[in-house]
């Protein structure tokens, strides 16, 4: 029988690579090119002036413009605010891809001056400026009470 031997392997540590540690800052600075000559800038010329267009004059409204704003009739559906009521308006549309009626509902926020309305009263309401960030409808009248 033969002995089998095995030959030790020893391991030698590989030779550690040396690591450059960067110049400081002022040294990087000189190493670098000179900078470039600059040029002077060049002398601009004055723009061609434009005609100066007159304003249009403001148009004061009118009691017909006041009267062509978007009035609509809606259902009150909320009136837990201080002179605000929410108004919800039905609106019948055709679906374009499935030809079928549908119904969409819009809420508006209404100013009410005198709280006069509560839930389930018909109303008719006009735009108007806006109040507050949500709120550009006002009452105009209470067209049935509710039941």
């Amino acid at each position: 029988m033969e002995a089998k031997t095995k030959k030790a392997e020893v391991k030698t540590p590989a030779p550690k690579k040396e690591i450059k540690k960067p110049a400081a800052k002022s040294a990087v600075k000189a190493e670098k090119p000179a900078a470039k000559a600059v040029k002077p800038a060049a002398v601009k010329k004055p723009a061609a002036e434009k005609p100066v267009k007159a304003a249009k004059p403001v148009k004061a409204e009118t009691a017909d413009d006041r009267n062509n704003r978007k009035t609509r009739v809606g259902v009150v559906v909320s009136n837990r605010m201080q002179k605000t009521i929410v108004v919800a308006i039905e609106n019948n549309i055709r679906h374009p891809i499935y030809k079928k009626i549908v119904k969409k509902t819009k809420k508006f926020k209404v100013h009410d001056e005198l709280n006069e309305c509560k839930i389930g009263d018909v109303v008719e309401i006009a735009e108007t400026r806006h109040l507050s960030r949500d709120k550009y409808f006002r009452l105009v009248r209470i067209i049935e009470r509710a039941k």
